[in-house]
């Protein structure tokens, strides 16, 4: 009664003990690392003509708080196709299954260092003849059943807490990039899809005016046999078509060529995939702009970046930890008797608790290097985390520059076509007539031919670069609630 009554007092002052030193933890507290960040966006202000204030208003919902990038945020573009090539490109690319693939390795090491603050317990069990016998045991067998508990190491210092925590950061900083990994997948498969249907658009207009162009032969030809056209005027007539039949040519390679694209951003061989042409281009839409701020909990690679630096500040944690004594526990508890019959009777119960304390004098330096190498990784990262934000700010305004720039060119750009049409037009009539000589009519056609392809390029520019501002605005991240593998 007197033994079982030291052993629990015992017990309870262990316990004590224990609780006490648990509460130590080596961590330093950690707070997201600062950075300045503007209280709007520089480019985000229009111009001060009014008109510009216009055009701006109509394209942007401007610094609204409340303004929410929808999840799926190419739907803005509202266009099914680009709709389901988005779905498809989610199942298939291999570098999201990657991803997806580092997240599970992620969450397998988060789980072994969790698994190193709990005990091993092992169960054993067996039967043992000697030639040592008793009258209490004559045959000298001796069966036994035992579970041990062997180098368990008290987290005093929380330095496996510390490393534990490390890894559970790291797992959520793969988390968001597999996040980043797939935003930037959306991204190139809707910057690709605009490509291709720019290449579309610019294949029928070429074919319009290879149309033209063979009328326009047939003219010339007329007007050769009637006396009126030089031959030279044939041949220029000739040049012109066969020149905007290479350019057909060139048209349909460029398409192909992103088809092949596509078709490695979805997962799939260029034999496999055929996007149906429609030769029409996406209506530009309406692009919630909000306040820098909200980039901090938008965009996934910032996330990923600020739990590397909670991981890291963890990290020195465990290095300082080293520096403090380890206790480590080991021990058994079972049953051991002469028969089976019994065995489990608590007379026959055997145990042993053997605490051991250890420190290393000396390591010539070892922990003080690892000290000093988790602080400059921490430092490191924290650096990384503010120039990570830099970037993102830089490619916003980048983006709404572009943007703008290219909104105010495709109005000019269309107003030059316009023009230039109308000169193709009237030297075309002229020429017919017999008033002005065939240069004319070519420094026309190829004016105008020049003016459509530079409308079809800015037009298709525009929308990437809504598209990319849409990625770099944080997308379909949402940061509470990362997406799961």
């Amino acid at each position: 009664m007197a033994n079982d009554l030291w052993i629990r007092t015992e017990q309870w002052a262990l316990g004590i003990l224990l609780a006490t030193l648990a509460a130590c933890s080596s961590v330093p507290p950690y707070k997201a690392p600062q950075v300045e960040v503007p209280q709007q966006f520089k480019e985000a202000q229009p111009a001060q003509s009014t008109s510009t204030q216009s055009q701006a208003a109509q394209m942007f919902q401007l610094a609204d708080p409340k303004a929410r990038i929808p999840q799926t945020w190419w739907t803005v573009f509202k266009d099914p196709v680009l709709n389901d090539l988005q779905i498809r490109a989610e199942q298939g690319n291999q570098n999201i299954a990657s991803s997806m693939a580092a997240v599970k390795l992620a969450s397998a090491a988060t789980a072994s260092a969790n698994a190193s603050l709990w005990p091993s317990v092992n169960l054993s069990g067996g039967a043992n003849k000697s030639n040592v016998q008793s009258a209490t045991n004559p045959k000298g067998t001796t069966f036994t059943v035992q579970s041990s508990v062997s180098s368990w190491e008290l987290d005093l210092w929380d330095r496996l807490g510390a490393s534990a925590q490390a890894n559970a950061f790291k797992e959520e900083a793969s988390r968001a990039d597999l996040a980043s990994a797939r935003l930037s997948l959306q991204a190139s498969v809707a910057q690709t899809y605009f490509s291709i249907r720019a290449a579309e658009v610019l294949n029928a207009a070429l074919q319009d005016i290879a149309k033209a162009n063979e009328k326009f032969l047939t003219l010339t030809q007329n007007q050769y046999q009637g006396g009126i056209a030089s031959r030279a005027a044939v041949a220029s007539a000739q040049s012109q078509l066969q020149s905007t039949l290479a350019q057909v040519v060139e048209a349909r390679l460029t398409r192909a060529t992103l088809e092949h694209a596509m078709a490695s951003l979805l997962g799939l061989a260029p034999a496999a995939f055929t996007l149906a042409p429609t030769a029409q281009l996406p209506a530009v839409p309406v692009v919630p702009l909000q306040v820098p701020s909200q980039l901090l909990q938008q965009r996934p690679d910032i996330a990923s970046a600020e739990r590397k630096v909670a991981a890291a500040n963890s990290a020195v944690g465990a290095a300082d930890a080293a520096f403090f004594p380890s206790l480590t526990l080991s021990g058994n508890y079972g049953f051991r008797n002469a028969g089976l019959a019994g065995l489990l009777d608590l007379p026959n119960r055997i145990w042993s608790l053997g605490p051991s304390l250890g420190y290393a004098l000396f390591d010539g330096g070892a922990r003080k290097a690892a000290s000093a190498s988790a602080r400059a990784s921490y430092e490191q990262t924290v650096a990384a985390y503010r120039q990570t934000v830099i970037g993102a700010l830089q490619e916003v305004e980048d983006n709404l520059a572009t943007a703008y720039a290219l909104q105010n060119e495709e109005a000019i750009d269309q107003a030059a076509l316009n023009a230039a049409h109308t000169a193709t037009e009237v030297n075309t009539n002229q020429y017919s007539a017999g008033l002005v000589s065939y240069l004319n009519v070519i420094t026309a056609q190829n004016t105008e031919l020049s003016l459509r392809n530079n409308l079809i390029n800015v037009q298709s520019r525009r929308l990437t670069a809504l598209a990319i501002l849409l990625k770099n605005l944080g997308g379909s991240w949402d940061g509470a609630k990362p997406k799961q593998p």
